[in-house]
């Protein structure tokens, strides 16, 4: 589902609640990551469902006639195989962040010095994150916790920081004081502190333990404690919206602070 260029199967997943985690649902958002393809000249690959595709970018948004603009190469071997599909989809990589949209209407508009293809303005766009790629680290001082109960010493509450998280799942920091915990434990009934507005309700498993490390990266903190690295089990909608945007949130700052 998650393939470098190709669009992800959307009838493949779960549910429509599942589907919908994944869509850009306000205008003004959907408008605002068009701008983003346009301004950052990112490279998107149009594709149809034999399998032609184009490499192209955006290079214009009208808002006010809701249509694209798409640099073309006319001579491009399967352009005229995309321009005679019925479906046509955009993909496009903002960071590690997947952006999917469909093409409606799609026409090559040939000028006297370049050529365009055009397009209405998409209804939809899905957002998918690469879940093997971009891992928020947190700063120990803002550290989100995993909240639960210790398997084996069930009157045992634990609040373990989380030293990253992605997508796929995350990592725990456990103090050394602390009882040990085996790969492939299953964690039930744990509360995710991303911050102090954004929780929810997980399972994980546990699959692998690594040895003893300082909590912090630099080493400034001499506490240590033994890494858990942890897989959710599968997350329910409302979770997966929750996780989707504080990691979007996460990357957002991330890009500002690397262009400061």
């Amino acid at each position: 589902m998650f393939h470098d260029t190709r669009p992800a199967a959307l009838d493949s997943l779960a549910s429509p609640d599942t589907l919908s985690s994944f869509k850009v649902e306000q205008p003004h958002e959907r408008l605002a990551l068009l701008r983003t393809l346009r301004d950052g000249n990112v490279p998107i690959t149009v594709s149809e469902p034999s399998g032609a595709s184009i490499s192209t970018s955006l290079w214009s948004v009208d808002s006010s006639s809701e249509r694209l603009s798409f640099n073309a190469e006319v001579n491009a071997a399967s352009l005229q195989t995309v321009l005679e599909s019925d479906e046509a989809t955009a993909v496009a990589y903002l960071d590690s962040v997947k952006l999917q949209f469909d093409l409606h209407d799609l026409v090559l508009v040939k000028g006297t010095r370049a050529a365009a293809l055009q397009s209405r303005m998409p209804g939809e766009i899905y957002r998918f994150q690469r879940r093997s790629t971009f891992r928020v680290r947190p700063l120990s001082r803002h550290a989100p916790s995993a909240v639960f109960r210790h398997p084996a010493m069930p009157e045992m509450a634990l609040a373990l920081r989380l030293v990253d998280v992605s997508m796929g799942g995350c990592a725990l920091w456990l103090p050394k004081d602390v009882p040990p915990l085996q790969a492939g434990t299953e964690l039930a009934d744990v509360a995710v502190h991303l911050d102090e507005h954004t929780q929810f309700g997980v399972q994980l498993i546990l699959q692998h333990v690594s040895a003893l490390f300082n909590a912090d990266a630099d080493g400034s903190h001499q506490d240590r404690g033994v890494r858990l690295g942890c897989a959710w089990k599968p997350l329910s909608p409302g979770a997966t919206r929750v996780l989707q945007r504080w990691i979007d949130q996460a990357q957002r700052r991330h890009r500002l602070l690397s262009l400061s």
